[in-house]
């Protein structure tokens, strides 16, 4: 356990991705319950922290892969490495005779892909292949099974700045966000495919993380992830601040929430990612800062208000809640991004039905 955490988390930090309850037979709000409950994996290492979720099978192949709970991204993205024959993976790419091959229970097509991450002061890129396989998502702590679903299997991921290729399974990302993924629009949500049945929702539910169990030994807490919406998840008296979502034809519905950012005295309006891909330090994009553009200090204070009415605001400190200030013209990202410190202190609720997002106040 120590180990898989150690390996991947250090390689994403320099990149910067129960059983099933039944459900009762009533559609009573009290009784419904969520199709699945798991636990998650909290890791950190300095100020940087990991939310991880194990995937330990893919096809008929039995594995032990921590990858990273993703809201910021959309769709599954695994390395071959150890999933498929070494003798298939070369330099080039992942060797696929005719449309499709089939191994280890895994189907994988020709159709060749590539993924961007970061910006442009940092730009990494994975290159792979769409394929489709089950997966059983948890581990003996508490999992549950899919049916077979399409991924991203990639083979090398490179920094495109240095021009370095980066470990296999240092980018091992399940993107659980609402849209589809930027490797392909036939890839979305993992936790999307799920029957539901008629009494639940498709979507999931984050409870609030708690800080003192980011540890450097990589720390299982039960009960953080929910599967399938209850009408109580989403009734108006359980305080989610419910925000619909845009659709675009490239990437279907898009996680950003308009919103605007107060910072030190200074006001801008923003399009917000609630990311949990983000280990460690929230960047504020304000078109006006020319100047002073950097880490804000400690002791400064952060508030946010979305379009809906949802309020969070929070104080800098050497040590967390770490904040940066960019102006988009360098970064060629709009986007202001809050990292995993923002989950800490708020509930969070994807509808993948209804392409709505909940936000709540929460207590750590």
């Amino acid at each position: 356990m120590k180990k898989h955490l150690f390996a991947i988390t250090w390689s994403m930090v320099f990149v910067m991705v129960i059983t099933s309850c039944k459900k009762e037979g009533t559609n009573t709000n009290t009784s419904v319950k969520n199709l699945a409950t798991l636990g998650l994996y909290q890791y950190s290492s300095g100020t940087s922290k990991r939310l991880f979720i194990p995937i330990t099978k893919v096809g008929t192949q039995t594995v032990n892969y921590y990858t990273v709970f993703d809201t910021g991204s959309s769709g599954l993205t695994l390395d071959a490495t150890g999933i498929i024959p070494a003798s298939m993976i070369t330099s080039n790419g992942i060797q696929v005779n005719g449309d499709s091959v089939n191994v280890n229970g895994i189907t994988i097509t020709s159709k060749e892909l590539v993924m961007s991450f970061g910006d442009a002061t940092n730009l990494t890129k994975e290159y792979g292949n769409l394929a489709y396989a089950t997966f059983t998502i948890g581990d003996a702590n508490g999992n549950i099974g899919t049916k077979r679903i399409p991924f991203f299997l990639y083979y090398k991921i490179m920094n495109e700045v240095t021009n370095t290729k980066l470990p296999a399974h240092s980018a091992d990302v399940m993107g659980v966000g609402p849209g589809t993924s930027y490797a392909s629009t036939l890839i979305a949500s993992p936790l999307s495919y799920f029957d539901v049945g008629a009494n639940l929702t498709k979507g999931f539910r984050l409870a609030t993380l708690n800080a003192s169990s980011f540890t450097s030994a990589g720390n299982y807490v039960a009960g953080l992830l929910s599967i399938g919406l209850t009408p109580v998840d989403k009734a108006t008296s359980t305080g989610f601040i419910m925000h619909p979502l845009t659709y675009s034809t490239s990437a279907g519905y898009s996680p950003n929430i308009p919103a605007t950012i107060t910072y030190n005295g200074t006001t801008t309006s923003a399009q917000v990612l609630f990311d949990t891909g983000n280990p460690s330090q929230t960047i504020i994009e304000n078109t006006k800062e020319t100047n002073a553009i950097g880490n804000l200090p400690p002791n400064s204070t952060v508030k946010v208000v979305t379009n809906m009415g949802f309020t969070y605001t929070y104080t800098t400190t050497s040590t967390s809640y770490l904040t940066t200030i960019q102006n988009p013209n360098n970064t060629n990202d709009y986007r202001t991004i809050f990292s995993l410190d923002f989950f800490i202190d708020n509930e969070y609720l994807t509808d993948y039905t209804n392409h709505e997002i909940g936000l709540k106040n929460g207590t750590p």
